[in-house]
């Protein structure tokens, strides 16, 4: 890692990095430096001295004069005393683009790989590099359908996920076992997938709205000096989710009536819908919507700060020679936030549920959200707003090993690394 940081003194590299990837970059990886510094301070005095710079370059192999390392010290020592201490080390490389950086961000990408059936996540960040290979729409496609893959292999779990949040209550006990035998003996074996289609379709569209309206509103918010903050980048993650959401949000309310529905009820997705119109008109189609929009933030939040938790936990405790921290580490660091992200914003998805479903569950009040709210906490106090919260998180690990797996296979077949 020592090279790559000399390397980075090399101010007129390529520019295959951004300046808001390099200033997203310093944010996080202060500490990455930190380590650096500390692994070329050979006596820890805090300074880094000519010397060390010869001893740590020829451990790597390569040999220079002591005049070399100076010069090299000379760039970075700003207050002219020939040795570099902590302060004029962060501030070079402030200023300089480091090439471990690209390594960091291909690492740490989030979210690519990890669809455990509730996409609110924010959307993935793709270098200049792959924008211009196209190797972008090649990661999202893969991403699509290891999603798909997974998300069908998971569905059984999630349609009684859906069946506990609308019908489970005190007086019905839905559990696993019991919720499985009731669909079973309803359907069979194909009702278990029932929904399963719709949740399918939709991961194109969504995933195409949210990647487009993410570039969309990262430009919108790019500071006059063309810095991108976390803030500004959540904010954006945030409205993609919202855009993408809405824009494909009847497709929810379809996935909902399907998964409730009784055998025979309707024939496929298109003749839910013809009958949802005809019945209720449009206005069903974005019943929940409010709720399932508050949901984004505490989701998206949660996950967001959790995984940079991990992640620069995990930089400073375990990077010692490489950025890359592995394939368990990147998925137990994203299943362990997204998981986080879903408990906040449980209650809420409950909610949008519920409010999809009412009109199919027949003398049903129609509620709005504080309504049911209200209607929950007072019958079934907290409890009842996680309901259905055992088969969502039963799935959560099948579904990112699954799509793990797909995703990897997809990226060999497409040719991308």
């Amino acid at each position: 890692s020592q090279q790559k940081i000399f390397k980075a003194g090399d101010i007129n590299q390529d520019g295959q990095l951004d300046f808001e990837e390099f200033m997203q970059y310093l944010k996080e990886h202060e500490k990455k430096m930190k380590l650096a510094f500390k692994s070329l301070d050979k006596n820890n005095d805090g300074k880094i001295e000519a010397s060390e710079v010869v001893q740590s370059l020829k451990i790597l192999g390569i040999s220079i004069s002591e005049k070399q390392a100076e010069k090299i010290l000379q760039s970075i020592d700003a207050d002219g005393t020939m040795t570099v201490d902590w302060n004029e080390w962060r501030d070079h490389f402030m200023f300089n683009p480091a090439t471990d950086i690209e390594e960091i961000i291909r690492y740490w990408k989030h979210s690519t790989v990890l669809d455990i059936g509730d996409s609110l996540t924010v959307p993935d960040e793709f270098t200049e590099e792959e924008k211009k290979t196209g190797q972008w729409w090649k990661q999202l496609l893969a991403g699509g359908v290891a999603g798909a893959v997974s998300r069908t292999g998971t569905a059984p779990l999630d349609r009684l996920k859906v069946m506990m949040q609308v019908h489970g209550s005190k007086s019905n006990k839905i559990n696993i076992a019991s919720g499985f035998k009731q669909m079973l003996k309803e359907g069979g074996v194909r009702s278990l997938w029932r929904g399963n289609g719709v949740n399918v379709v939709k991961i194109a569209p969504e995933t195409a709205i949210k990647f487009w309206a993410y570039e969309q509103y990262k430009k919108i918010l790019t500071r006059d000096d063309g810095k991108l903050g976390t803030v500004e980048r959540f904010v954006s993650g945030s409205l993609a989710g919202a855009t993408a959401q809405t824009s494909i949000y009847p497709m929810e309310v379809l996935k909902t009536r399907l998964a409730v529905g009784k055998t025979g009820q309707y024939s496929g997705m298109f003749d839910c819908a013809k009958k949802i119109l005809k019945r209720e008109g449009v206005k069903a189609f974005y019943k929940g919507y409010i709720p399932n929009i508050l949901g984004i933030i505490p989701y998206a939040g949660i996950d967001l700060a959790v995984y940079e938790l991990l992640k620069s936990t995990w930089l400073e405790h375990y990077a010692s020679s490489s950025a890359n921290p592995g394939v368990f580490v990147l998925l137990g660091c994203g299943t362990a936030s997204s998981t986080c992200g879903q408990l906040a914003s449980y209650p809420l998805a409950l909610i949008r549920t519920r409010m999809q479903a009412q009109a199919s569950v027949e003398g049903a009040p129609q509620l709005n959200m504080v309504g049911l709210f209200q209607r929950i906490i007072a019958t079934e106090g907290i409890r009842g707003l996680y309901r259905g919260i055992a088969p969502n998180f039963m799935k959560v690990l099948p579904a990112v090993s699954i799509s793990y797996v797909v995703y990897e296979k997809m990226k060999q077949n497409l040719g991308i690394a």
